[in-house]
């Protein structure tokens, strides 16, 4: 059976560390979901996963799962399926030996193992590779192993620390699609740590976006890009390349840029972001448009980026490849009301959209 996840207020400090790891980390995973814990190196994540595994005991707060506290509970008795960096195979014991270990040492019937063995094979494509020693196998491969082993005995709750980081990206890929496809089949309540937000946005239902030890925002993927809680988070997530100055009051932004039509709620002095593939040229017959001077081009091969100039301030895009734009062209510009987020000004570093 599938469990919930509850960190409630969650601190922890190493011996001698200068700061604190974990900051009142509170976050609800309910069952049966996929959410990825999403942070820089260093923001606690790795942490954050030992102690819901059992590996570390935290200095404050409490886990949960299906509603019961697991803090005095060895991991062996968490229920838990775990995945990390690193397959971590038994080298002596073949392909099917290291998925079934964790239903043998429950005891489990030999014909029941037998079934369970075959099934997470051909789940992850591997039935020929049952005899196999795990050295024999490519690091994909030892992956998609030690997914199935994780998944052997019905765990409440997968998790999983950088699983594919040490593969190439065209494996990544793959295993991304492997894992949507495993939780389809199996609906195991999935935590998935990553530093890459292409990574979780393709394997999560829901991002956390862990900062400096707390959670800084908790939301569905296209939620974080479109309205981040910060510009913390909005710069993590690439997102405040254009953070712009002005002043929030019904429904309008004030700005340099004049005013503009807001489709959030937010009132008061703060920074205007919208993202730089949002931003559409030569748009005329919408609200928010905004004449631009175009003043450097790069050619990416599958985008352009883009930099203009509107009213002093220097504005972020991306445009197809095919936009016929040069440094020297004037344009018009649309910002989207729908694609733009109000958020706090961070008074010690300037906004990113007066920086040239």
């Amino acid at each position: 059976m599938t469990s919930d996840i509850i960190l409630d207020n969650l601190d922890h400090t190493y011996p001698e560390a200068a700061a604190p790891t974990l900051r009142q980390v509170a976050l609800h995973v309910p069952a049966g979901t996929r959410t990825a814990i999403l942070g820089p190196s260093g923001s606690g994540k790795s942490t954050l996963l030992s102690i819901i595994a059992g590996l570390t005991t935290p200095t404050g707060g409490d886990v949960r799962l299906a509603g019961r506290s697991v803090l005095r509970q060895p991991p062996h008795r968490r229920d838990l399926g775990v995945v990390l960096q690193r397959p971590l195979l038994f080298p002596h014991l073949t392909v099917a030996e290291n998925i079934a270990f964790g239903l043998r040492m429950r005891r489990t019937d030999r014909a029941v193992v037998r079934r369970r063995v075959a099934e997470l094979l051909d789940a992850v494509a591997l039935p020929a590779y049952a005899d196999r020693r795990s050295t024999e196998l490519s690091g994909g491969q030892q992956q998609r192993v030690a997914l199935a082993r994780a998944l052997a005995a019905r765990p409440a709750v997968l998790l999983l620390d950088e699983p594919f980081s040490a593969l190439d990206p065209q494996l990544r890929g793959d295993m991304r699609a492997l894992l949507a496809e495993l939780h389809r089949r199996e609906g195991t309540t999935t935590l998935f740590v990553t530093h890459d937000r292409d990574e979780a946005t393709d394997v999560a239902d829901h991002v956390a976006v862990l900062l400096d030890g707390h959670v800084a925002q908790h939301a569905p993927p296209a939620q974080l890009f479109r309205r981040p809680a910060s510009l913390a988070v909005a710069r993590f997530l690439g997102g405040a390349a254009n953070a712009i100055p002005g002043t929030a009051r019904a429904g309008r932004f004030d700005c340099p840029l004049g005013s503009l039509h807001l489709d959030t709620n937010h009132q008061g002095p703060g920074l205007l972001l919208i993202r730089p593939e949002a931003i559409v040229v030569a748009e005329h017959d919408a609200v928010n448009v905004i004449p631009a001077a175009i003043t450097a081009v790069t050619d990416r091969g599958t985008h352009l980026d883009v930099r203009a100039t509107s009213a002093g301030l220097t504005l972020h895009l991306t445009t197809g490849p095919a936009t016929p734009l040069r440094p020297g062209d004037e344009t018009i510009l649309w910002l989207p009301p729908t694609q733009l987020s109000v958020v706090a000004a961070q008074h010690q570093q300037r906004p990113a959209s007066q920086q040239r």
